[in-house]
């Protein structure tokens, strides 16, 4: 990855929990941040870029809450779309069949870092 930035510490998503991000300086020109959405499952975290296929709009109404309530399924709160945790691919509602934009990330001494690939276009 290039452009990698620390998004947190592992014990700041809780296991099984999701947590949001506004993520500066990833373009590497300075421009605004990119809102990200983090679900951790025990060592392992999915990052995608908080943005629903379908309109574009944030997945969390409320900030920070990407799950459905049994923690199975990121959940589109405005229109009800459900995406798969480990791929992003949606399995249910208005956009089905597509997938949320992926971003690298990896954990690192217990740091959760994210970016975009090289060459990779800015969100």
């Amino acid at each position: 990855m290039s452009r990698e930035h620390a998004l947190c510490r592992l014990e700041d998503i809780p296991d099984g929990g999701s947590a949001g991000f506004d993520v500066p300086g990833l373009d590497g020109k300075g421009e605004e941040p990119i809102a990200v959405m983090a679900i951790r499952r025990g060592d392992c975290v999915f990052c995608y870029v908080n943005s629903c296929p379908h309109w574009g709009s944030p997945l969390d109404l409320i900030p920070g809450r990407f799950l459905d309530r049994k923690g199975r399924h990121i959940l589109c709160t405005t229109h009800g779309a459900q995406f798969r945790i480990e791929d992003g691919r949606c399995i249910k509602g208005p956009c089905l069949g597509a997938s949320l934009r992926p971003l690298p990330c990896r954990v690192e001494s217990s740091t959760v870092m994210t970016g975009l690939a090289d060459g990779a276009d800015r969100p």
